[in-house]
């Protein structure tokens, strides 16, 4: 795992995801997790991932969460589900042990469920649906701290992984200082834009002063 500098994982939280995505793609980088979307709106978060990956069951039957134990505070979880959406691999015992010690969210290529329970300690979880039905005896945890995939994008351990209402993306660690970089300069510019449009300015003037159409734009 790629310990990502500590300040470059504060500066990412000033961040929303618009930006990010934006810098993703000047820069060539696969990013977006498709689908995935909040639990509870207005909360966001912003991690290093533990990544954990699932299996369907065979005949002897194996655990659904019991590397949560392992989790560092300020990480965040990413489950490979495989996208099934027939059956859950979080609910609220391991909302209310992860909001306790202070793990930064979750993300699941899948459900979860217990939904109350989520959004009433406002826990950052965001997935592809909800759905009551349990994963025990039907998936199974195989591994963790491997390459998983959400939504088709590589995930490894250590990648960054940021959240808000707008979706969710990843930040492969050995290029966060550059993705840093470059959706700084996007989000300053985009702020100048709404200044000069908060101002009067024409949108069409305020954007082609910044430059607005090929922010993304790779170079």
């Amino acid at each position: 795992m790629i310990k990502v500098d500590s300040a470059i994982i504060e500066g990412f939280k000033k961040f929303d995801t618009t930006s990010v995505s934006d810098a993703l793609d000047r820069l060539g980088i696969v990013g977006g997790l498709h689908g995935i979307r909040p639990v509870v709106e207005g909360v966001a978060f912003c991690g290093q991932a533990f990544t954990a990956h699932y299996v369907p069951c065979g005949v002897v039957k194996g655990t659904v969460g019991d590397f949560l134990d392992d989790v560092e505070p300020g990480q965040v979880v990413v489950i490979d589900n495989g996208g099934r959406t027939y059956c859950t691999v979080w609910g609220d015992l391991m909302t209310i042990n992860a909001s306790q010690r202070g793990i930064a969210g979750t993300v699941i290529d899948g459900v979860c469920r217990d939904v109350p329970g989520i959004r009433k300690l406002r826990y950052p979880i965001f997935t592809k649906g909800c759905y009551m039905v349990t994963g025990k005896d039907r998936v199974q945890c195989d591994g963790v701290n491997i390459p998983v995939a959400i939504s088709g994008v590589q995930v490894k351990p250590g990648d960054i992984l940021l959240g808000d209402d707008s979706g969710a993306l990843v930040i492969p660690a050995e290029k966060a200082e550059e993705v840093y970089r470059v959706a700084e300069e996007i989000a300053k510019k985009e702020e100048i834009i709404e200044r000069e449009v908060r101002k009067g300015v024409s949108l069409r003037e305020a954007r082609a002063k910044m430059g607005y159409h090929a922010l993304q734009t790779r170079k």
